[in-house]
């Protein structure tokens, strides 16, 4: 039996409010994603209000970075997906108002399920955190180019 609530992942104008990606989430982290094929990638400098300890970026803010780019490396290889299972690791303590590099990419892919790997970088390549993820295939896209 299924348990899953009614899940439309179809890309409508209320996907503009995803809090990861969503260019019109006014407390959103606006990420751009772009696919070169192999490499998921987007940069972000993040401000004060994403800050945990006083001027370091929260650990959960990181994670859904992590879990976005994770997310759309599996959407530009397979088609929708849903994240089933993540894993973090955070190298560094990272002050906000940095500028983020953060890449993502596909280590493996069934009919069913993906996996990727991603990590955040400072510019001059300093490890931030590293992730990997398995994310369910819900829907194969015709096209595996996001159009926005």
């Amino acid at each position: 039996m299924n348990n899953w609530p009614n899940l439309s992942l179809e890309r409508t104008s209320d996907y503009r409010s995803c809090f990861g990606c969503g260019q019109d989430n006014p407390i959103g982290l606006k990420l751009v994603f772009k696919w070169d094929g192999k490499t998921a990638r987007a940069e972000i400098t993040p401000g004060e209000v994403f800050q945990g300890w006083p001027g370091l970026l929260h650990g959960g803010i990181i994670a859904c970075i992590l879990d976005e780019a994770m997310g759309y490396a599996a959407l530009f290889d397979a088609g929708r997906c849903v994240t089933a299972k993540m894993e973090i690791q955070l190298k560094r303590p990272t002050n906000v108002g940095k500028r983020l590099l953060i890449t993502s990419s596909i280590q493996r892919k069934s009919r069913k399920l993906v996996k990727t790997v991603a990590s955040i970088t400072l510019e001059d390549g300093t490890p931030v955190a590293e992730g990997t993820g398995t994310h369910f295939i819900v829907d194969v896209v015709e096209s595996n180019v996001v159009k926005e």
